[in-house]
């Protein structure tokens, strides 16, 4: 099981908690949490990626084991520690402007 930390907007339109714990099965990286996570809440499709070309939307943001992971493709494989549930997974919506 994989640990999502979730920002407060996306919570409220998924009706969870800060946390959520999805599924994924085979490889985990940051597209399979995402389709899991879009499985479990269908509400957030479209809402972290685009739902056709599946990229990262421009002001959200992933970290995992202190390292941002914002820029790495989707299927690169993620740390050990997230893949074990002993790390969440975080997604953070960006801040713009200044």
């Amino acid at each position: 099981m994989i640990r999502v930390v979730l920002p407060h907007h996306l919570r409220t339109l998924a009706n969870s908690g800060k946390e959520v714990v999805v599924a994924v099965e085979g490889p985990v990286t940051s597209g399979s949490i995402l389709d899991a996570l879009e499985a479990a809440y269908p509400v957030l499709r479209g809402t972290i990626r685009d739902s056709h070309t599946h990229k990262r939307r421009s002001l959200v943001r992933f970290f995992a084991c202190g390292q941002d992971l914002s820029h790495e493709p989707s299927d690169a494989l993620l740390p050990d520690a997230v893949a074990t549930g002993a790390e969440p997974f975080l997604i953070v919506g960006a801040m713009a402007g200044g």
